[in-house]
């Protein structure tokens, strides 16, 4: 597997997105929120594998009535059919927009043909890339957006605001960045600029953990991950301000009805079907617990912490692990009861996933995909802990491990 970082780097560096040379207003749009940019890459990457050709040319009417894009994006986005004519407007912009971001930062090939933009792949590591997790979605934009800026001359400006963090330095970056706009693109309206602003500065104050823009003013508090989505509600959020003494459990049932649950349903299928395809790559299909019920090809991706319980971590890579059809149906779910769990046998999956993070972590050929940190918040969410969650490595997750595994039976 190539170093996706590196493929990044050089597609990054290989390019001149100066603004003032391309005079494009659409290097980035107001529908380019991370979740939609996730999305619409994935029905790309499904798109081509459909069709079994990853140089296949396309449109954005191809993406947009495809039968993915159609089984899904009603119950992601909350939106109506994309076959209804009264959205068909919405629509339009929903994936072309997303389509020109990619096509400027040159991961897609674009063309003319009459009045019909036509795209194709370029390169399918990166847009497989984006389309996995949206925080990698999240990290392919923020780099994008500043060489974008960098290229044209006004990163500086937005470097300032970052360093003094006030509505000076602020509303200095967004006159700058408005004027910038109409001066170098066809944008002739203040409004339409403050729109594409946000979706700018924001990407980068999460990345950054800074203040950046909230309803056209100086935001009052550091962006969250959620403010860069389109769908906001989201159970980490949420549990985020869970108070004391509450639950998890309890917690996110008061505030289940604001979750969208087929959101979490297609991340986790998506997580399930990378983790099935990088087990295959690094492991040659085999259980990553090798144990007397380890025989065998790892067929099955099993959710330590229940995808019904817990749907909110049901996408995370350190919640899933191969294992063999009699490891799950064996010991993980004892005589093949998928309500039951064998909480032994979910310790020693956690701790045969910490070895599998720290070796996807140290093995310098493949690209990173976990982290202990996440590790540790999904433990949080599935033992009801409240370890940091930041500065993790193997020793400390182990400890967290064995911690959070050793005071639950100390108090039964």
């Amino acid at each position: 597997m190539p170093d996706i970082n590196t493929n990044i780097d050089n597609l990054l560096n290989s390019n001149n997105y100066d603004v003032r040379v391309s005079h494009n207003a659409r290097w980035i749009d107001q529908k380019c929120t991370v979740d939609v940019i996730n999305f619409v890459c994935d029905c790309i990457i499904n798109y081509i594998d459909t069709n079994n050709s990853d140089s296949i040319k396309f449109s954005k009417n191809d993406i947009w009535h495809s039968e993915y894009a159609n089984e899904w994006v009603e119950q992601l986005f909350n939106k109506p059919n994309t076959e209804s004519a009264l959205s068909e407007n919405e629509y339009d912009k929903f994936f072309s927009q997303p389509l020109k971001l990619l096509a400027y930062a040159g991961v897609l090939k674009e063309e003319k043909k009459g009045n019909t933009n036509i795209y194709q792949v370029k390169s399918r590591e990166i847009i497989e890339y984006i389309s996995m997790k949206e925080v990698f979605t999240a990290n392919f934009l923020t780099l994008y957006i500043e060489k974008v800026l960098k290229d044209s001359g006004i990163y500086y400006v937005f470097e300032e605001f970052f360093k003094s963090q006030d509505k000076i330095s602020f509303y200095k970056m967004k006159q700058y960045f408005t004027q910038f706009t109409i001066k170098n693109t066809r944008i002739t309206k203040d409004t339409e600029c403050y729109r594409i602003f946000t979706k700018v500065v924001n990407p980068l104050a999460w990345k950054k953990r800074k203040y950046g823009t909230k309803r056209g003013n100086l935001s009052k508090s550091i962006i969250t991950f959620a403010e860069l989505l389109y769908n906001r509600e989201n159970f980490r959020d949420i549990s985020s301000n869970k108070p004391k003494g509450v639950t998890r459990v309890e917690w996110n049932k008061r505030y289940q009805k604001k979750v969208n649950k087929n959101y979490f349903e297609y991340q986790s299928k998506k997580a399930v079907e990378q983790l099935r395809k990088y087990n295959k790559l690094v492991r040659n299909g085999k259980s990553e617990l090798q144990d007397e019920w380890g025989n065998g090809d790892a067929t099955n991706i099993h959710h330590i912490f229940p995808r019904h319980l817990y749907p909110e971590i049901s996408m995370y890579y350190e919640n899933l692990i191969a294992i063999t059809p009699t490891q799950h149906y064996t010991k993980a779910h004892p005589n093949n009861n998928t309500s039951m769990i064998d909480e032994d046998y979910q310790e020693a999956l956690l701790m045969s996933k910490a070895v599998s993070i720290k070796e996807n972590i140290e093995n310098p050929k493949v690209d990173t995909i976990y982290s202990f940190d996440n590790l540790v918040y999904v433990i949080n969410e599935g033992r009801d802990c409240e370890y940091d969650t930041t500065g993790n490595n193997y020793a400390t997750a182990m400890n967290v491990i064995n911690d959070a595994y050793t005071n639950k039976k100390d108090n039964i």
